[in-house]
């Protein structure tokens, strides 16, 4: 579960202008979070296969996400993909 502070502090990193809280990049870096917090978890617990359908449903909304800013953005999408680390 993302905290408040680790809320603010990653939409601060990645908004576009002042009062950004809900742009396609913005989305994408909180989901990022949840991604790796919830594939943490699953490093210990396994067999805990409801937290796994969770983080593929996650996985499968982001990728929509950057795919709608790859065809919008082209290069907000690299600069995105670049920042967060996660295409090779």
């Amino acid at each position: 579960m993302l905290t408040k502070e680790k809320k603010e502090e990653i939409t601060s990193s990645t908004r576009v202008h002042a009062s950004d809280s809900g742009s396609t990049g913005v989305q994408v870096a909180l989901l990022t979070e949840r991604i790796r917090q919830l594939t943490e978890h699953l490093r210990v617990h396994r067999k805990d296969h409801h937290s796994q359908r969770g983080l593929m449903k996650i996985v499968g909304r982001r990728r929509r996400l950057l795919r709608y800013l790859s065809r919008r953005e082209p290069e907000r999408y690299k600069a995105l993909i670049a920042a967060l680390g996660i295409r090779k």
